[in-house]
């Protein structure tokens, strides 16, 4: 039996523990490195809550502690290089270790869901699925034991710390004060149309994208929408409506590309049952479901080219930039 969770209380006194109090929502004119610690510090603080409901193996409090490790990984990209000091590769080493440990079980989680909802109360598949379940539940003991871990408190201290007054946020080189006075406005809409051109370059090739390459442009547009999401204190009633509908199209085609990559990792996690889910595994293969959700992203990704790019006045940038 797994032990006690200690993280709960270490979750609730963290916020009591921080040295700086920060405004409760973006503004256009912000500092970079002050809405790096918002960002940042939300998404974590989300982590911490969904901890106690993974540990109980709560399938949604897996899929929000992803979700929320995934934000925030993403504002690490977001603010880089202003962030990429000497310790931020340990810092994302241990995060990457942690998204691996959830990713096995919410995988299982989803390829089960899958095969249960094709293939109803066939007698023959309710006798497979126990391997798929025995291997879920060996996989949630592996992760129940991660997150009560030694290894896992220090990341969660150690990532808390170095949001606050990493190395990053000291350095006294031109550039990096630059970069840490530079207005979140601007440099949002920099990141925003860096990475929305790399996107449509790479998504107008989709049809002729393996399975490894389709699962990269996944990211790609992942990064797009989290980052967009986690702007939205910064978009005004005007430009909030292009605000949703950039939002709408990116999460179209990520949930085709998800579902695609779904069905790649059902396959793996099959053939991985010895023999036991070959039958499942077949239930993966299903080429005119993987036409269908192609079209579905490709013809997202052409409504998201022909929509006009995001602009400094959409973030309006005019504010004089905070402390």
């Amino acid at each position: 039996m797994a032990r006690p969770s200690t993280i709960s209380t270490t979750a609730r006194a963290m916020p009591a523990t921080r040295r700086n109090a920060l405004p409760g929502r973006l503004s256009p004119g912000m500092a970079c490195d002050t809405a790096f610690r918002i960002i940042a510090r939300r998404h974590l603080d989300a982590v911490l809550a969904q901890h106690d409901g993974t540990c109980r193996g709560d399938p949604d409090a897996l899929h929000q502690i992803r979700i929320a490790l995934t934000h925030l990984r993403t504002a690490i990209r977001f603010f880089a290089p202003m962030v990429d000091d000497a310790l931020r590769p340990n810092v994302w080493a241990e995060l990457r270790w942690l998204n691996s440990q959830l990713g096995m079980v919410r995988d299982l989680d989803v390829a089960i869901e899958r095969i249960v909802a094709e293939s109803g109360n066939e007698l023959a598949v309710i006798a497979e699925l126990q391997h798929w379940d025995e291997k879920r539940a060996e996989s949630h003991r592996l992760l129940a034991r991660a997150l009560q871990s030694a290894r896992y408190r220090r990341l969660v201290e150690q990532t808390s710390a170095w949001i606050e007054s990493g190395p990053w946020s000291t350095r006294r080189s031109k550039e990096a004060m630059r970069l840490r006075r530079c207005s979140l406005a601007d440099h949002a809409t920099a990141r925003l149309t860096e990475w929305e051109t790399t996107l449509l370059k790479k998504a107008r090739k989709l049809s002729k994208l393996d399975v490894e390459r389709r699962h990269k442009l996944r990211l790609l547009n992942k990064r797009m929408t989290y980052s967009v999401e986690s702007l939205t204190d910064l978009f005004a009633d005007g430009s909030a409506t292009k605000q949703k509908s950039i939002l709408k199209q990116l999460r179209k085609a990520q949930r085709s590309l998800g579902q695609l990559n779904d069905d790649a990792r059902g396959q793996t996690l099959a053939a991985s049952l010895n023999g036991v889910g070959f039958e499942a595994g077949t239930r993966f293969l299903d080429r005119k479901r993987e036409k269908k959700l192609l079209r579905t992203a490709a013809a997202a990704y052409r409504k998201l080219d022909k929509a006009k790019p995001f602009r400094s006045s959409d973030l309006a940038p005019n504010a004089e930039p905070e402390d």
